[in-house]
């Protein structure tokens, strides 16, 4: 039997996000861009309760009274990915870390472009603050949700200009 996924969106001041999870887990949220169709599976069922939780926490931060998230994450990827990805959830927030820095906290020193790929394809925006993720020049580098969203983010946190 498929797992049933569960699907919402919510107003954000950076715009319309969309949510996705399983019973599992959250595992997408994804910034909706211009006239882009959200392709939401419907399973009949009701949302888990987490549901609710994400939609509060994300609500708190947008509102500046949540620093970190304590949610159920399920988000898909390879082993290397899921690392990179609880190295991102251990980044403050208020604070930014070069692609290099965040290689060598995982103990690959030399893999800051592979760090920077599993960075690209985090699934969850914001809850793994990929965004806090920067260029070893300090300057802004790629982000999912367009550049200018990242820096809003990082403003938002009082983590830009650097």
């Amino acid at each position: 039997m498929k797992a049933a996924v569960y699907a919402g969106r919510i107003e954000s001041p950076f715009g319309p996000i969309c949510l996705m999870g399983t019973d599992e887990g959250l595992t997408q949220v994804d910034f909706q861009h211009g006239d882009r169709p959200v392709h939401m599976t419907q399973s009949g069922r009701t949302a888990p309760g987490y549901f609710d939780q994400v939609i509060q926490q994300l609500h708190e931060y947008f509102e500046g009274t949540r620093q970190a998230f304590d949610l159920p994450l399920a988000p898909p990827g390879t082993a290397f990915q899921q690392r990179v990805w609880q190295a991102l959830q251990q980044i403050p927030y208020g604070r930014t870390m070069t692609y290099q820095e965040l290689a060598e906290r995982l103990g690959k020193p030399t893999a800051s472009r592979a760090v920077g790929s599993a960075n690209g394809r985090n699934p969850i925006a914001i809850i793994i603050p990929c965004h806090r993720v920067i260029g070893r020049d300090g300057r802004l580098r790629g982000y999912a949700g367009g550049l200018h969203i990242k820096q809003q983010l990082l403003q938002h946190e009082g983590a830009w200009p650097r």
